[in-house]
Order: structure tokens, then C-alpha cells, then sequence
């Protein structure tokens, strides 16, 4: 009878695993998702034409074309120029800024616009006509006092974030002034 049962149970083992080898069990897998980041990025550029002629002469309008180039891929930012005068600049010309430009409140001579994300280089003039007047009370006394170092200049600036997750001027124009 233990051998009658060894070989029942011999015989079982065989049928499972004849059976188990011949299961197929339902199985399924996706392709695999890659997901690459890439890097955001913001690029400025701020430069005028070269060999301009800056001589003053009273009344006249000098050609000065200073302007801010957001580069092409650039993500969408906040954009800034900063305009610094010598202390005798207002006694000798004047200049306005040019249309698009917001005078940042609360802080002299910075002016800002938002730009939009742009596949191509786009460019913003800084100064209202590309020009600066001399003004016509200026004198020929007023003009032989000046030396090289106190002759009138005109400084230029400009300053990119980005404008995601930024929403108000005065962070952006805060985190602006980190740049290096």
C-alpha cells in the first residue's frame, strides 16, 4: 500500500508540474517614459552705435541710440535699464525715455517692461528718438569750465530675470540686482 501511495503521489507531482510548465500566465509591459530637462535661460545684451559725435553745441540733438537686445530663446522676464547721470548732466541736456518703459517707483532713473518668452532676438531702444538735446541756455563759458572729468555722462545698465514666479516689480528689480 506505501508503494501503491508513493507512486499516486509520483504520479501527481508529474501531472502538476507537466501542467504547471504548460501554464501562460496573462502579462504585460508599456514602453518606458523618458522625461529630460532641459535649462531655462535668459540672455541680454545692451550696446549702441560706435563712433557716435557726443560734442556738445547748445540746442543741439545728439544721436544716442543706446538699447537692450533680449536674446532669441530667452524664457519670458523682467527687463531693466538703469540710467545713471553725472551730477552736472541736467545743467547741460536732456533726454526722455523711450515709449514701453515704466519708471520703477521709488527708485531714480531705473525703468522696467515685462517681455514675453521669444524664440527670436528682440530689441528695445532706451532713449525716446535715440537722441539726447543739448540744452539751448548752455553757454560757451559754461562749456570752456568743463574738464575731462567733469564733462556730462550718461550711463547705461540693463538687468534680466525671469518673470516665472515672480509677480510684482519690486521682487523682480530685488532679484535683478543679483545677477552677476
Amino acid at each position: 500500500m506505501k508503494k501503491k501511495v508513493i507512486s499516486i503521489v509520483a504520479v501527481v507531482l508529474v501531472l502538476c508540474c507537466a501542467i504547471g510548465g504548460t501554464l501562460a500566465w496573462l502579462a504585460d509591459k508599456t514602453d518606458s517614459v523618458v522625461n529630460t530637462f532641459t535649462v531655462g535661460d535668459i540672455n541680454i545684451d545692451l550696446d549702441e552705435s560706435k563712433n557716435l559725435d557726443l560734442k556738445m553745441v547748445p540746442g543741439k540733438t545728439i544721436t544716442k541710440d543706446p538699447f537692450v537686445k533680449v536674446e532669441a530663446n530667452s524664457e519670458a522676464c523682467w527687463l531693466f535699464v538703469k540710467v545713471e547721470k553725472s551730477t552736472n548732466f541736467d545743467d547741460f541736456m536732456t533726454y526722455a525715455i523711450a515709449d514701453g518703459w515704466t519708471a520703477l517707483p521709488g527708485v531714480d532713473g531705473v525703468y522696467y517692461r515685462q517681455v514675453a518668452a521669444t524664440t527670436a532676438a528682440v530689441t528695445f531702444p532706451v532713449l525716446a528718438g535715440n537722441t539726447v538735446t543739448v540744452k539751448n541756455d548752455v553757454t560757451k563759458t559754461m562749456l570752456n569750465d568743463l574738464t575731462a572729468a567733469t564733462y556730462p555722462t550718461l550711463t547705461f545698465t540693463a538687468y534680466a530675470v525671469q518673470s516665472d514666479g515672480i509677480t510684482d516689480v519690486a521682487t523682480a528689480w530685488a532679484e535683478a540686482q543679483k545677477a552677476v
